[in-house]
């Protein structure tokens, strides 16, 4: 592991690093905020997995989640969203490719030597963050904006053994029926469509539930809102009497304006509920 940098923030250490990934073999880089409280032990800790087009600064730098954190003393891993570098396949549309690695395995060409996200979130990275920095293994809790979102709901209801706590902020929720994940879908796993099910929160919160609450916030102006599909997540959740707290809150769109305006609820909720 690589240090590329280093800064104090709010009584904290926000840093950002580098590796060699097995996953997907190429260069990663991801960042980790630790609080003030990881100097005396071990703290919980919140993925926060980010959207189209976005590495892992966008969050780190724009959300604001860094003060929120400092006061509940819980770290934040905030990820890339996809491989990179000389030799990785890529496309020119800004929703394929390098930056839109959609948090799936792909198996189909020219995106399966590389785009293996799912395993490097949920297996490798944490490999590695467990084994450098003072993280509690057992308290940990994944949120994420837009395809992050996506991201953050799929891997907890499939691992709720791993995550103890999921929100979403604006998430891609059905994306098996939605232009946002049907091309992805597609092109990552090939047009049987039986395997996209793995992969959307939609069809996976109806068959398995999650064993606590899911947060998930959405602005009403939300210029994507069509893509999105939050209704399909709340009928899902109705069908199978699962606790959901879901906002539709007026004025906001789907900017990181809106994802700061949010980002403390997000904080405090996987604070509780990691420290229950």
């Amino acid at each position: 592991m690589k240090t590329l940098s280093e800064n104090a923030s709010f009584g904290g250490v926000q840093g950002v690093y580098s590796h060699s990934s097995d996953a997907c073999q190429c260069e990663m880089t991801f960042a980790v905020y630790l609080p003030p409280q990881a100097k005396h032990g071990k703290v919980p800790v919140l993925w926060f997995l980010s959207g189209l087009t976005c590495t892992h600064e966008n969050a780190m730098t724009k959300a604001g989640a860094q003060q929120w954190a400092a006061e509940e003393g819980i770290a934040l891993i905030f990820p890339d969203t996809s491989p990179r570098g000389e030799g990785v396949a890529n496309d020119p549309a800004y929703d394929l490719g390098q930056g839109a690695g959609f948090y799936v395995n792909a198996t189909e060409a020219p995106w399966a030597p590389h785009f293996r996200m799912w395993d490097y979130i949920a297996r490798e990275l944490p490999e590695l963050v467990f084994a450098e920095f003072p993280l509690d293994r057992d308290a940990q809790g994944i949120t994420g904006h837009s395809m992050g979102g996506h991201g953050a709901l799929t891997l907890a209801l499939t691992h709720p053994e791993i995550y103890r706590s999921v929100s979403a902020i604006s998430p891609i929720a059905n994306p098996t029926a939605s232009d946002w994940g049907r091309k992805q879908l597609t092109a990552y796993l090939g047009t049987d469509e039986s395997k996209w099910a793995a992969h959307d929160a939609s069809l996976l919160l109806a068959e398995k539930g999650y064993p606590g609450t899911i947060m998930i916030d959405q602005g009403a102006k939300d210029q994507f809102l069509d893509l999105l599909k939050p209704e399909a997540l709340a009928t899902a959740a109705l069908l199978k009497r699962q606790p959901l707290r879901l906002r539709l809150i007026e004025t906001y769109d789907h900017s990181y304006f809106y994802v700061a305006s949010v980002m403390q609820d997000h904080v405090k909720f996987h604070a509780t509920n990691l420290r229950a």
